[in-house]
């Protein structure tokens, strides 16, 4: 099972987006940050989303692990976001959705939970170093 958290930081002015990626297996953690652009906060959670379900699928590949026999436990701080993966609708969002359904289809079982701010702590510093790197 691995544990996967994502958050974005945003500069609206320049809709430049940091994204950070915390993954947690038994006693290893991977940190991940990148930028983009967004032209808001919320796109940008899908984003990091997304971009959390890309990494994690390459981490396991290129550790040797077959996808489709691993269980993910997401976290994000984004009732949007979480709210919009359980439905498999976001009104505004749903190309996100698409995305995000076809990434999760690799995995065996993709488990999203919303947590308050305070537990996605990892996520959002790197999230907040990415966007402050630039």
């Amino acid at each position: 099972m691995y544990k996967l958290y994502s958050d974005a930081a945003i500069k609206p002015q320049s809709h430049q987006c940091g994204i950070g990626i915390l993954i947690v297996h038994k006693q290893e953690q991977l940190q991940i940050k990148k930028q983009c652009k967004a032209k808001d906060n919320h796109v940008g959670e899908f984003k990091a989303c997304i971009e959390a379900l890309k990494v994690l699928q390459h981490h396991l590949r290129h550790s040797g692990k077959i996808p489709g026999n691993v269980t993910v436990l997401y976290y994000t701080d984004s009732s949007i976001l979480s709210d919009s993966i359980n439905k498999q609708y976001a009104k505004h969002y749903q190309k996100y959705i698409y995305q995000i359904i076809e990434l999760e289809s690799h995995f065996a079982f993709v488990l999203t939970k919303w947590i308050p701010d305070n537990q996605n702590m990892g996520a959002h510093e790197l999230a907040f170093q990415a966007l402050h790197s630039s």
